[in-house]
């Protein structure tokens, strides 16, 4: 029997990066996935790769920075495979760098809509339908930054040190009625945008940054995340885990 046979999953920002790896592995150990993303063509190009290895998924469009998207996605995962089980709120936007004192305004706007309103638009809805199917367990993507802080980005470290409390908080209100809620902190993630972002001196100096002399990579998260949401993880709720290389250890 697979890790994650008869369960549900919905993952927010499943079109691409972190997110496009987490519902595959779900697809791939057993879950029916419901990929979100605001971008519906990426979401369902993952639901599609997911069907062709013989997995099950259906894709649908969320922007998570809408409540109404958050209820409608919780129920397009029970009206299309019968419950909701498991979800991981992925989906995050970042903003140019800019000092606080020289911050526009609508950009913390922005990045406060998804990073932070919009974990808790979709745990306002997810948990009370995990908890009628059953129970099972929820993953706030943060950051390392929700841990540490970097210059000139003020949203984005601000949206992820609260999402910690908050994940914090659904722990205390709702493990007793069986749904752990946990977080991740993924640190500086190999992709092609990092990559395409920095000048080679750039990366090699982000690189020297970690213990590890080198970034992380989807699976890596992916692997975290998924045992989060496994029963292997069965005393483990209200915590926040840090996958980053040691980036955060100086």
């Amino acid at each position: 029997m697979a890790r994650f046979d008869n369960k549900v999953a919905i993952v927010t920002g499943g079109g691409s990066g972190i997110g496009a790896e987490i519902s595959r592995e779900l697809a791939e150990q057993g879950a029916s996935v419901v990929v979100t993303d605001i971008n519906l063509d990426a979401a369902q190009s993952i639901v599609d790769e997911i069907g062709a290895a013989g997995g099950s998924a259906a894709a649908f469009q969320q922007n998570t920075a809408k409540w109404e998207d958050s209820k409608a996605a919780v129920e397009f995962a029970q009206s299309t495979f019968g419950a909701l089980h498991l979800a991981v709120n992925n989906a995050g936007i970042g903003a140019a760098p800019q000092k606080i004192g020289d911050y526009d305004i609508a950009a913390w706007d922005r990045v406060r809509s998804v990073d932070l309103d919009g974990v808790f638009y979709g745990l306002k809805f997810q948990l009370p339908a995990i908890v009628a199917a059953g129970g099972g367990a929820v993953v706030n993507m943060a950051s390392v930054l929700g841990s540490v802080g970097i210059a000139e980005n003020a949203a984005y470290v601000t949206s992820k040190h609260a999402l910690i409390g908050l994940t914090k908080v659904a722990a205390l209100e709702y493990t007793s009625e069986g749904v752990r809620t946990n977080a991740v902190g993924p640190g500086f993630i190999d992709t092609p945008l990092v990559r395409s972002s920095l000048s080679p001196e750039a990366l090699s100096a982000l690189e020297a940054e970690h213990a590890s002399r080198r970034l992380g990579t989807d699976k890596e998260v992916a692997a975290l995340t998924l045992f989060l949401l496994s029963d292997e993880a069965s005393f483990i709720s209200g915590s926040y885990h840090l996958v980053d290389g040691g980036y955060s250890a100086h």
